[in-house]
């Protein structure tokens, strides 16, 4: 039989883990930090779980609009974190369940390559045990970035897997740093009913986002009362008693209560064996991977942040599916980011597939644009939605959707029929020509595929 070990247990590992098994593969995961890794742990779930208590926040807040009066609504954050990492931890059970349903050997301990057929696993007391494998797949994540200029205490100070021991509103929460991580976190926390300052080294908000997207959230931010310090590099971070304070690269200083670091993430790929076993990393310590997940070592793959490709859980996911498709010789399409959708969860959502106007505004891309705004929706005026847009881009000539940007309340599940048009390939006038539910949101996005009509 066919022996594969995975050394990681995040989406990466434990998707790649599933295909494996229901090929036939015998399979062992070896683990260290949890079944669903960061994703699921201290990542993606719990974040996303605060957020959603943020969003209703943000529906009782502005209730008034429609003619709801609701009192000043509060959050009790010990009781919000409490049920966001028992959601978690379930989360991380339902997925151990189904690993061992399926067959699939979990070991708990630290993984290391002993060259590039067999897994050294190393438990909490010291012990070792040796795993050959005809292949192995490396799925260990990533971590948050931190500076010796601004470390984590984890009380005051502290990364975004650190936030949910919390247990007392902040008085006054900074976030430094206004990419995706950060952007989500402040507009979380301010929807909770929390001062918020953002603080950004860029000009402007999601600096990796579709630009005329970051407007709209950065203005409905500062409609709502956050403080946001564009082109404000931080120098450091430091605590005195209750106090932090953020000092700027120009002098200036910002204090609050808390402090949130979002400084991007390292890849947790030191100390593996992994160039011992032939494995090539990259200048920041990423695993360089091809399209169907195979690194410069024979019979080892690698999925996930750890090689840098897309950090997204759907993306480690489908890495590692990839990769185990290939290896045990299933039907299998190499990694094609066109198709990658993605969503930043803030309010309002982001969500792109596809061509970006970046590259249609640097001439690497020819394209049409259209943007759609949601206000002049029916069901967006029903609902109280004064922000957001729907934006395509179509190919001049074939007239095939080639991306699309979807601003507003749950993008994330509005992005997926523009996936779905991209990824088919599908042209304006295909994708315009199927019914959509009246009064509906979704209604706008077919009305700007309309608007691409070629005669």
């Amino acid at each position: 039989m066919t022996r594969v070990v995975i050394v990681g247990g995040g989406p990466g590992g434990y998707e790649s883990a599933l295909v494996a098994a229901q090929l036939g593969a015998e399979v062992v995961v070896v683990d260290s930090d949890g079944i669903g890794g960061s994703a699921v742990l201290t990542d993606c779930v719990p974040s996303k779980t605060l957020i959603a208590t943020a969003e209703v926040m943000t529906d009782l807040t502005e209730a008034g609009e429609l003619g709801i009066v609701v009192e000043r609504p509060r959050v009790d954050l010990a009781k919000v974190n409490q049920r966001v990492k028992a959601l978690a931890l379930a989360q991380s059970s339902d997925i151990e369940l189904r690993l061992a349903r399926e067959g699939v050997t979990v070991v708990h301990g630290r993984g290391r390559l002993d060259g590039p057929s067999r897994v050294i696993a190393t438990a909490d007391d010291g012990t070792e045990s040796s795993y050959d494998a005809d292949a192995i797949l490396v799925a260990t994540g990533a971590a948050p970035r931190t500076l010796p200029s601004a470390q984590p205490d984890g009380e005051r100070i502290l990364t975004w897997e650190q936030v949910y021991d919390l247990d007392v509103v902040p008085e006054h929460m900074i976030v430094v740093g206004s990419g995706v991580t950060g952007a989500e976190f402040a507009s979380a926390y301010q929807a909770l009913g929390i001062p918020v300052t953002l603080v950004s080294s860029r000009e402007r908000v999601l600096p990796g986002e579709d630009q005329d997207a970051a407007q709209v959230l950065e203005d409905v931010a500062t409609r709502r009362g956050m403080t946001v310090l564009g082109q404000s590099r931080m120098q450091s971070v430091a605590r005195d008693g209750d106090v932090v304070t953020v000092t700027l690269a120009d002098g200036r200083e910002v204090t609050g209560s808390h402090c949130i670091l979002a400084l991007g993430s390292v890849p947790n790929t030191a100390d593996l064996g992994l160039e011992e076993a032939g494995v090539h990393l990259d200048d920041g310590g990423f695993i360089e991977v091809d399209k169907v997940s195979r690194t410069s070592a024979r019979g080892v793959y690698a999925a996930g942040d750890c090689t840098g490709v897309f950090m997204l859980a759907s993306v480690a996911a489908m890495q590692g599916r990839i990769a185990m498709w290939h290896f045990l010789g299933d039907a299998v399409q190499p990694l094609d980011l066109r198709d990658v959708c993605s969503n930043v969860f803030t309010s309002p959502e982001i969500a792109t597939v596809g061509v970006t106007q970046k590259q249609v505004d640097a001439g690497e891309v020819f394209a049409e644009v259209v943007l759609q705004p949601l206000a002049t929706n029916a069901r967006a005026k029903m609902q109280g939605i004064t922000d957001g847009f729907v934006k395509l881009f179509i190919s001049p000539g074939s007239g095939r959707l080639l991306g699309g940007v979807v601003v507003g309340p749950r993008a994330s599940e509005l992005i997926h029929p523009v996936t779905l048009a991209v990824t088919e390939r599908l042209t304006a006038d295909e994708f315009a020509n199927t019914f959509t539910v009246y009064p509906s949101i979704s209604g706008s996005i077919a009305e700007a595929a309309r608007r691409l009509h070629q005669t």
